[in-house]
């Protein structure tokens, strides 16, 4: 009877061992979105940004430089707003987010940071 519970107590034990991993290896991939977003959709954001003010300048839109530093500030507040800024300017899009597995990412970093985001 003792080696019984001291079975399932192990294998318990090896079960929470696991899905502690596993949540160390999804976290660790969060990470990795989180800075890919800021190494490769920042720049393409900034980019975007400094076109579009370019195009749309005028007298009512004088979109002098800073404007232009305020606007690209409020889009790279956070990874949240810079993913946002990159959907809304196509960028990137939903199907990019399947191909490199990043939906439930965006997913989850939408909402941890929804009260960052453009509303």
């Amino acid at each position: 009877m003792g080696i019984i519970v001291l079975e399932i107590i192990v294998v318990i034990a090896v079960l929470f061992l696991i899905w502690l991993i596993w949540q160390f290896i999804r976290a660790k991939r969060f990470t990795q979105f989180k800075r890919q977003i800021f190494r490769e959709l920042k720049p393409k954001v900034i980019e975007s940004i400094v076109v579009e003010m370019a195009e749309t300048r005028d007298e009512k839109l004088p979109n002098s430089p800073a404007h232009q530093e305020a606007t690209i500030h409020y889009w790279s507040a956070s990874a949240g707003r810079i993913l946002q800024a990159a959907l809304k300017r196509e960028i990137i899009d939903e199907q990019w987010l399947k191909e490199t597995g990043n939906l439930r990412n965006t997913q989850h970093l939408f909402h941890i940071e929804r009260d960052k985001l453009h509303r």
